[in-house]
């Protein structure tokens, strides 16, 4: 019987293993524990002696032809091969898992053949279990039989990786057919989908990056870019799609149950006409003031003129409370989103839009529920009380910021709440406040895709006239609470780090400086100073159908009054806790769309030059304020020499919005 070699010499037969396969070889030169090997591929290779899987005592005679133990070698190899096949390895597991102990080469070779037992046969051996790990555990020297568990758990993930392979063929042949331009490609399965999108958008940090970089190397490419243009020419994504709604996990739709509940809402409510403890105020001459695209109506004002000379002014918010009750499936999806968002090209309400533009939108002509602040003022438009008060409002007229602007100076009341509004401002100022009076480019998409720019100037009456106002309910709102002891969601914000001017300064540069220096405002259950504002203190409470914040701050003032239970202190910390990545995401999504359809906008202005103001300098850059835009970018130094404040001219080289990408020339 040919037994193994205890020690290798030239002649010898060994195997070793290479790339999950056993390659048959002739030891043609062994130096200490090296060896040097012709292979039955007819390749000669070096080998430390570690690697050898299998010697065996038969040799063969090295100085014969190459070709000719080539040959002989490829015959050893498949005798030894067809030999491998004959075992049953899932029968030998049957016979002796039980006992579970190792069992090395030679006593398994001779458990699987009849004597005499070969060297052919001690190969076969190591094959089929090398080929079959899924009954023993292959070792260099013995077999150990897995457990029961261990096999179905492997089974398992050998069903999982053939299931992965055939998921990667299909979806590399299907990238294949779509940049070849085939005709009939199968609809690109959900899973594939969900694997080439998370790749495209989070890329090395993409969960299934693996599975798709082996879909796109199966391909024929290594570029993630590549996702986004076959995702397009397959319809799936538009040319726009907005991947910061997948990115951020933002939801554009609204589930089944709360559009159900929605409808259920305009179908049947309470008559809050009937509530005995609502103000009837429906013949005060409400108005609204938003912006010419506006249909969700959260604020309106009223103005009456009083025998004593002074005014009775109303900053009337829609109830929205009255209809969305704490925990109801409407509100916890409201909860969810935290906020409305508004892009360029898109919105996506915080609210059911038959909601947020109908049922809780102070529309003209229609009686709402309302929460109303009234104000009396002296003559001199000094406040000389207020209430808070659950209402019955209707809106009798609605016009833009520009329709409100020609009316300033010449019609009442919106000549008087500007005088008004100008009066607050100035007491804001004298207790502090920090005027920042930049200007905001107001960016829209039209349905034919062109992108339209205009800058709209903050400090206008209309739009000074509503902000003040706002200011002015939110603080006395804020006040109202804290006078009660009952938490809401307050703002606060402490004093900046430098106060770069007093009062309003129209300077561009130093607005940016100013804006720099304020610290960050922050949002909490306890009522503290604003400084930017110059308010003792501050909540947010005016846009319920836009912020989640403020519903819950209405919910706190409507507890006040009688109509429900307020928060705790505890709930409503925990509720901002909540709230707090889903309100970071929708700000995120706001600023990167908008960001995007400006670069979108600079595409098609290659070569155009633009004014900028220099804000920082550093060694390798400066950065800087593109003005007709109020775009911030970094500009390389390329050896000028600028300072802060210095206006110097742009010119614009290249844009792409896809991947955030602005360069710009100056000299």
């Amino acid at each position: 019987m040919l037994i193994l070699f205890p020690v290798m010499d030239t002649g010898n037969i060994a195997e070793y293993i290479d790339q999950q396969r056993v390659i048959c070889a002739v030891v043609t030169q062994l130096k200490n524990l090296r060896l040097k090997l012709l292979t039955e591929n007819n390749r000669e290779v070096n080998l430390s002696a570690g690697r050898v899987a299998h010697v065996s005592r038969e040799g063969l005679d090295v100085s014969a032809s190459r070709e000719s133990l080539v040959r002989e070698l490829k015959r050893i190899s498949q005798r030894r091969r067809e030999l491998s096949q004959t075992l049953d390895i899932e029968e030998l597991w049957e016979l002796l898992h039980e006992d579970g102990d190792p069992i090395d080469i030679p006593t398994m070779t001779a458990l699987c053949f009849d004597p005499p037992v070969t060297p052919d046969h001690e190969s076969a051996v190591i094959r089929a279990f090398f080929n079959d790990k899924l009954y023993f555990k292959f070792g260099k020297d013995v077999l150990t039989p897995n457990a029961p568990e261990q096999i179905q758990l492997k089974l398992k993930q050998i069903q999982e990786a053939e299931a992965r392979e055939r998921l990667i063929d299909r979806a590399s042949a299907w990238i294949k057919a779509m940049e070849q331009g085939t005709d009939v490609v199968d609809p690109l399965e959900p899973e594939i989908l969900d694997i080439l999108t998370d790749y495209y958008i989070h890329e090395r940090e993409s969960r299934t990056a693996a599975d798709a970089k082996a879909i796109l190397s199966r391909a024929g490419t290594d570029s993630p870019q590549q996702i986004f243009s076959i995702m397009v020419k397959a319809g799936i994504w538009q040319q726009n799609e907005n991947l910061d709604l997948i990115r951020l996990d933002i939801p554009t739709s609204f589930p089944e149950e709360v559009m159900e509940r929605a409808n259920q809402l305009i179908a049947h409510h309470e008559d809050f006409t009937k509530d005995p403890l609502r103000k009837d105020l429906r013949h005060l001459p409400l108005i609204t003031i938003d912006g010419q695209s506006t249909l969700d109506y959260d604020d309106a004002i009223s103005l009456e003129k009083e025998e004593d000379g002074g005014y009775r002014l109303g900053i009337h918010i829609i109830d929205v409370g009255f209809y969305i009750k704490h925990d109801d499936v409407i509100d916890r999806d409201a909860r969810s989103r935290a906020s409305s968002i508004y892009m360029p090209d898109d919105k996506i309400p915080m609210l059911p839009p038959n909601l947020s533009e109908d049922l809780c939108s102070l529309m003209e002509g229609e009686t709402r529920p309302g929460i109303s602040t009234l104000v009396r003022l002296n003559r001199f438009f000094e406040i000389i009380d207020y209430e808070i008060t659950a209402s019955i409002i209707k809106v009798h007229h609605q016009m833009t910021y520009t329709e409100a602007n020609m009316l300033n100076g010449e019609d009442d009341p919106i000549t008087t709440l500007h005088k008004i509004a100008t009066v607050l401002r100035e007491k804001r100022m004298k207790a502090g406040a920090v005027q920042i009076t930049l200007p905001e480019v107001n960016i829209w998409v039209e349905e034919n895709g062109e992108i339209g720019i205009s800058r709209i100037d903050r400090e206008n009456p209309s739009r000074m006239l509503v902000s003040e106002m706002m200011i002015l309910a939110n603080s006395l709102m804020a006040e109202f609470v804290a006078s009660h002891d009952i938490p809401a969601v307050f703002r606060s914000q402490p004093d900046p780090k430098q106060r770069l001017f007093q009062g309003v300064e129209t300077s561009l540069f130093l607005n940016c400086m100013q804006r720099k220096q304020l610290n960050r405002a922050s949002t909490g259950t306890k009522p503290e100073h604003h400084s930017g504002l110059g308010v003792k203190a501050y909540a947010t409470a005016t846009s319920p159908i836009r912020r989640y914040f403020d519903l819950l701050t209405q919910r706190q003032i409507r507890g006040i009054l009688g109509y429900e239970t307020p928060y705790t202190r505890d709930e409503l910390d925990s509720m901002l806790q909540v709230l707090e990545i889903p309100m970071a995401n929708t700000g995120r999504a706001q600023f990167q769309r908008r960001r995007y359809w400006l670069l979108k906008y600079l595409e098609g202005m290659k070569g155009s030059a633009q004014e900028a103001v220099v804000l920082d300098s550093r060694r390798d850059f400066f950065t800087i304020l593109i003005k007709e835009f109020m775009l911030e970018w970094r500009l390389p130094s390329g050896g000028m020499k600028h300072k802060p404040g210095d206006i110097i001219q742009v010119t614009i080289q290249h844009a792409d919005a896809r991947r955030d990408q602005l360069s710009l020339f100056s000299y």
